[in-house]
């Protein structure tokens, strides 16, 4: 006997990724920009995990800040992909939709959530949730999925710093600590393929900056002032593209950031001139064996300039230092060329980087790189200064270092000139990976 149910949906390659996520995980976080189709993604998965659910009274809820606003937004395409299946009943007035195995799914604001008081859940969506009271789900939606252990997902686009932006923060902490049981995915339009690059462009010509950024590069901060590299300058400089011969003559420097801590990345990036390569990222590897892929690297390329972060780095120069290559550490906290300028030495590699990005730079379309250059957050001190968010402030905010970011900025550590006019040379590896 044949019980395949078919749903008439088919679903977008992004929404195939983010289905893939949610199958998988009991909390999931999901960030996304404006006409992605998530509304869409996240009614369809409520009706596949109900019509999969051999639980007796399985319980399914689609919730929106509004009654209002959730019955306009998913009421329809609820009942739009469960009209084909057999034996489905419809309730207009309480907006809930009876499955052939006897599971139902709701459609439910925010607005009057003790309504649900008392009542369990296998699974709830919470949409919009940056305009859902925080205490909603505290007190309300997580006592639902006790009793069958069910499963949640949080999504939205960024409206500033909100609640939603510090459960993003959070949630991506609990994913490194459990991985298992938490995901958290972020699609910028300039990444999901959703919006062709030529309609993008003129979105973003006819939206104000900020909006831009927030609604569709998925950007918390588009509404500070403090950020130090906004994302549309990350946007652009990745739309920036040179040839070889543009960058044939300029000086090829290595910035290496060995990792910090137990769940930071090592980072070997190289520039030449004005375009940046693909980092070559490296997860739990001791000192050693970074030091290796260092001089592959150096001997690859013959750079005119390797930088190294000196404060966790002392092995990885010790090692090459003694391999007879030419290094130079590099003290975070040191003072800078521009002492008048600049709080420290990382502040001025960040700002220096910063304006390179604003101007002249070409960077790989690396989304952990975009993410880590829009983090960092900039004041002055009393003598007027630049000094940046401290970089454990910054981990404790995000859940994790910039590393590639650093690993960028160290190659704006000094100024470095090119020993001769030599081709440029192929960095080892062409594509970003976790090594």
């Amino acid at each position: 006997m044949n019980n395949t149910v078919v749903i008439a949906y088919q679903p977008r390659p992004v929404q195939r990724r983010i289905h893939a996520a949610l199958d998988t995980h009991r909390f999931c976080v999901l960030v996304t920009h404006r006409q992605l189709g998530k509304t869409v993604c996240a009614v369809n998965q409520l009706i596949k995990k109900a019509l999969q659910n051999k639980k007796p009274h399985a319980r399914y809820f689609y919730m929106a800040p509004f009654l209002k606003q959730a019955k306009l937004i998913a009421w329809d395409y609820l009942k739009r992909y469960t009209s084909a299946l057999p034996h489905v009943e419809t309730n207009e007035t309480e907006l809930w939709v009876k499955l052939p195995n006897g599971a139902r799914i709701w459609v439910s604001g925010a607005d009057n959530p003790d309504a649900l008081r008392g009542t369990y859940a296998d699974g709830v969506v919470l949409d919009e949730y940056a305009q859902i009271k925080p205490d909603v789900f505290a007190e309300i939606i997580r006592p639902m999925l006790l009793s069958r252990e069910g499963w949640v997902v949080f999504m939205g686009t960024p409206k500033g710093q909100n609640a939603f932006y510090d459960l993003f923060n959070r949630a991506q902490k609990l994913a490194k600590e459990n991985p298992q049981l938490w995901w958290v995915g972020v699609f910028r339009a300039d990444e999901s393929g959703v919006i062709s690059s030529p309609e993008l462009a003129r979105i973003e010509q006819e939206t104000p900056a900020s909006i831009f950024r927030q609604e569709y590069l998925c950007d918390f901060t588009a509404s500070a002032d403090n950020v130090l590299i906004p994302s549309d300058w990350v946007l652009t400089a990745c739309r920036r593209s040179y040839a070889d011969h543009e960058v044939r003559f300029a000086p090829k420097i290595i910035g290496v950031d060995p990792a910090r801590f137990g769940d930071d990345r090592s980072v070997i990036f190289l520039r030449q001139g004005v375009r940046a390569q693909m980092p070559l990222v490296f997860t739990r590897l001791d000192q050693m064996a970074l030091a290796f892929h260092v001089a592959q690297q150096i001997e690859k390329i013959r750079p005119d300039g390797v930088f190294i972060d000196a404060g966790c780095g002392g092995g990885v120069i010790d090692r090459l230092r003694q391999l007879g290559f030419t290094v130079t550490e590099v003290a975070f906290g040191g003072t800078p060329l521009h002492a008048g300028q600049y709080a420290n030495k990382r502040a001025e590699m960040w700002g220096e980087m910063a304006r390179w990005i604003q101007t002249v730079g070409a960077l790989p379309d690396c989304s952990e790189l975009k993410n880590d250059l829009c983090q960092v957050t900039y004041d002055y001190d009393v003598a007027g200064k630049l000094r940046l968010e401290p970089k454990e402030k910054l981990k404790a905010r995000c859940g994790k270092s910039p590393d590639l970011a650093d690993a960028l900025a160290l190659t704006f550590a000094a100024p470095v000139r090119a020993r001769g006019q030599v081709e440029t040379a192929e960095f080892a590896k062409s594509e970003y990976e976790i090594l």
